[in-house]
C-alpha cells in the first residue's frame, strides 16, 4: 500500500470515530433527560466506538510499524 493511501486510511478511520462519538453524545444527553431508548442507543454506540477505536489502533500500528524510528 502506498504511504498516501495508508495515511488516508488512518484519517478516514479517525473521521468515522468522531462521527460515532458525536452520535453517542447526542444520545447520552437525551438519556440524561430521561429518554430510555436513547440510553440503549448510547450503549450500542459506545460499543461501536470501542470497536472503531481498537481498529484504528490496529491499523495505525500496522502502518507505522514499517517506519523506522529515529535514533
Amino acid at each position: 500500500m502506498s504511504e498516501q493511501i495508508e495515511r488516508d486510511t488512518v484519517k478516514d478511520s479517525w473521521e468515522e470515530l468522531k462521527i460515532i462519538l458525536e452520535s453517542v453524545e447526542l444520545d447520552m444527553v437525551k438519556n440524561i433527560n430521561g429518554n430510555k431508548s436513547a440510553g440503549v442507543r448510547a450503549r450500542k454506540g459506545l460499543r461501536s466506538l470501542k470497536n472503531a477505536a481498537a481498529e484504528l489502533v490496529k491499523t495505525n500500528d500496522e502502518i507505522f510499524a514499517k517506519v523506522p524510528m529515529p535514533i
